[in-house]
Order: structure tokens, then sequence, then C-alpha cells
């Protein structure tokens, strides 16, 4: 979307990632951080309409093309937040600021909770804690997890005969996206394999998690956050369908038209969340 975007591939001690990196050297630091099963050019249309801030879009493990987890580990939260502080440590960023949609929010928030006084801005985007349970289910749910584990071994990838038939069921997918949406992720996420095409992504990311925080557990995160806060709430998303919860958040709120992936279907909607955005980044 932008002739300035550098790809690089960062070897922490315990994987490899890939990374887009958008804006000036001295531009703020920003990390960005995809949703479930994207990559990181869900910021191809935002992060060059971002001012001042020198952003790394990661690749999340097992997506896009970064490394995939050793067998036997798994994609826990705070795996992934533990991945953003090596990334900082490389870069040499002991602050920055955090930019994340769905997924990518849930662990924003949860390093911001975690380690405030490394955190700078928090900017989210239709995400902010990730699903709770009630503490009494723990034991099902654990044991629903270990099963779905030892089942994933008969489990194949699909392959798909075209680049367009993948676009395709990526656009109809859980959420859904626009074909220039779905196009941009295919860009990142898919590979050629004999008879057609599969998705880079690991399979384990499609397993159920073992353990859920309870609601209470989960605002504990949101009430050590110490940095500015600003949550985009796309009108025909997930988190308008939980006002209840939008109510309980001590952040500044902006409700914008558009689905899920609002700040990737489209232009228009890119430019909103980048307005939106731009406004919070030139905060003092």
């Amino acid at each position: 979307m932008s002739p300035a975007v550098e790809e690089v591939r960062l070897s922490l001690p315990h994987i490899e990632l890939a990374a887009h990196i958008f804006g000036p050297e001295d531009g703020v630091p920003v990390i960005a951080l995809h949703g479930w099963l994207d990559n990181a050019n869900s910021f191809a249309r935002l992060a060059p309409k971002l001012k001042g801030l020198r952003i790394v879009a990661l690749d999340m493990a097992g997506h896009g093309h970064s490394g995939h987890r050793p067998v036997g580990a798994g994609y826990a939260l705070w795996d992934y937040a533990h991945d953003v502080l090596q990334v900082a440590e490389q870069l040499g960023w002991q602050r920055f600021g955090l930019l994340g949609h769905s997924l990518g929010a849930i662990v924003s928030l949860v390093l911001a909770g975690s380690l405030p006084e490394r955190i700078t801005h928090l900017a989210l985007i239709d995400g902010v804690i990730p699903p709770t349970d009630k503490g009494e289910n723990a034991a099902e749910r654990m044991g629903m997890a270990l099963q779905a584990q030892l089942d994933l071994r008969e489990k194949r990838k699909p392959v798909y005969a075209t680049l367009d038939r993948a676009i395709e069921v990526r656009m109809k997918g859980l959420v859904a996206v626009s074909r220039e949406a779905a196009e941009l992720l295919a860009q990142r996420g898919l590979m050629p394999v004999p008879g057609g095409y599969t998705w880079r992504t690991d399979n384990r990311l499609t397993l159920p998690s073992p353990l859920r925080l309870t609601q209470e557990q989960a605002m504990a995160f949101i009430q050590r956050i110490a940095c500015p806060t600003q949550l985009v709430v796309a009108a025909d998303g997930m988190l308008a369908k939980h006002p209840e919860l939008l109510e309980r958040l001590p952040f500044s709120r902006e409700q914008l038209p558009g689905g899920h992936h609002l700040h990737l279907n489209d232009e228009s909607g890119a430019v909103l969340v980048a307005d939106c955005f731009n406004r919070f980044f030139a905060i003092p």
C-alpha cells in the first residue's frame, strides 16, 4: 500500500519473527499486533496513514512469515506478550506504544497491564480483554482442550486449487472481510503446496485455550494500565455487542462505522481509524 515499507526478520532467542516497518526512524516507537489468523498486512492500509510513528507490525508467532512454536509448545496470550518484549529488547526500546487489533488488542492490553511502566500508548481496534469464563468451568475446559490437542494429529489443512478460491474462502471466514482485505492477508498468509495453496498458519492456532481468566482476573489487567488508551469500536464488529463491558472501561472510546476489520476492509475505514489514532498519538 506504500513504498515506504521495510520487510525485516527478527531473530529472537526462542523464535524468528517477520515484520513490516513503517514510518521515520525517529518516530514514536510502536509495535503493532494483528488479529487471530491474520498477519502484518492487517496494517497495510492503516500504518502508512499514521503520522510520526515508527511502527513495527509483526507477523505474530505461527502467522504469516514468522516461525511456528516448537513441538509441544502452544500459543497462550502470555507467550505472545513475551514475544513482544523480546522484540522491544532487540530494537532497544525500553518504552514503546502498542497498536492492536482483535487478538492483538487483547495481547496489547495484557502486556500493558502486566508491565505498565514499559508502555507509553495503547491503541486498540475492536478488542480489549480475552474471553472469560467462570472458575468452576476450569476442569471441563481443560479436558476439552487436551482432547482437542490429541484430535489435531488427524487434521490436515485444506488445500485450495487456486489463489482465487483461497481468497474467496477467507472472505467468508469466521469473521467476513472484503475481497481487498482477503487479498492483502493472502499475500503473506498463503503458500504453494502440491495441488494448490494452503495457509501458512500453524494448525495449533485453532486449538481452544485450556485456561480462561475469570472476569475479575481480566479486569485486573485493565485496572493496572497507566498509559493513555484509545479504543476504536467497530459499529458492526464484536465489541459493540457487549455494551455492558464497554461501559466498565476507563478508556477513551470512539465508535466508527464498519465491521471487525474496519481498518483493513476499505480506504474509508482506514482513514477514519487513522484520523482517530493520529489525534490520540498527537496528545502530549
